[in-house]
């Protein structure tokens, strides 16, 4: 199999995956926040910040989906890289909000890495693609 059909696989996986998971927020965030990792329910109207998550999740799937269906290849690679980073904050939400430990390395921390394992293989099936010097086109006589 070749590094782009794993790269696909890979990403289009990390877009099902997290649009199934901002969905189960908007639709179900009471049954689907402990899964998070924090060890309590927000207090009086809280609920609603995680739908706000749920939405955030949905909102950077369609944004790798739009790059992934449309083969803007490199812009997916770069999307990854910074979309990791919302993963890495919800990491540093649990941990610093004394939450479950396995559930900031072992999901969001794993999901974080995975994604920027993912971007930086999409960036180096790309680079000799972006590194290709461009020729100028013949001008008529």
């Amino acid at each position: 199999m070749s590094l782009k059909k794993i790269n696909t696989v890979l990403a289009a996986a990390f877009i099902l995956f997290i649009l199934w998971f901002g969905t189960e927020y908007i639709l179900s965030p009471e049954t689907t926040a402990p899964g998070y990792g924090l060890p309590t329910w927000p207090s009086g109207d809280g609920g609603g910040f995680l739908i706000i998550k749920g939405i955030r999740d949905v909102v950077l799937a369609l944004v790798l989906g739009i790059l992934l269906v449309t083969g803007h290849r490199r812009a997916l690679g770069w999307a990854l890289l910074v979309e990791a980073l919302a993963a890495y904050g919800d990491m540093a939400n649990v941990l610093a909000h004394h939450g479950s430990v396995a559930t900031a390395l072992g999901v969001h921390c794993l999901t974080a890495t995975l994604m920027v394992v993912n971007g930086l293989l999409i960036m180096r099936e790309t680079r000799s693609a972006a590194a290709a010097p461009r020729t100028a086109a013949p001008q008529p006589a």
